[in-house]
């Protein structure tokens, strides 16, 4: 799916499809980690069932106010326990699956907000 968007700073998806997403006009064939500033390549598994809570750590660092994660084609939900220090600390958490979080990326971007997204893209 291709998404139709204003002019917005930072780093913005422009179109997903299952096996890869579109960011600033580059394909990206492998999961990723995006935040307006940054895109972290090699750090997640390609599909939901080699994630593990150490793929979540350290997402703190980057800043955000709310982490997506996109656990690729089909919405699953990891362990509570993977995303309770973020709640804890004020950082909202939230799982959809990959178009949804890519979707969801876009409109809090556009609206200048923190975000993060860790995006399974197999």
């Amino acid at each position: 799916m291709r998404f139709a968007q204003e002019k917005i700073e930072g780093n913005s998806i422009n179109a997903y499809a299952s096996g890869r997403v579109t960011v600033n006009g580059e394909t990206i064939t492998a999961s990723i980690i995006l935040t307006p500033e940054r895109i972290i390549r090699d750090r997640l598994p390609a599909v939901f069932n080699d994630m593990n809570a150490a793929h979540l750590e350290g997402l703190d660092q980057l800043e955000p106010e709310i982490i997506l994660v996109g656990t690729g084609d089909t919405l699953r939900f990891p362990p509570a326990a993977w995303t309770a220090g973020y709640l804890a600390s004020g950082i909202g958490v939230e799982i959809m699956d990959t178009a949804a979080a890519c979707r969801t990326y876009n409109v809090l971007l556009s609206e200048d907000r923190r975000v993060a997204a860790a995006l399974l893209i197999g």
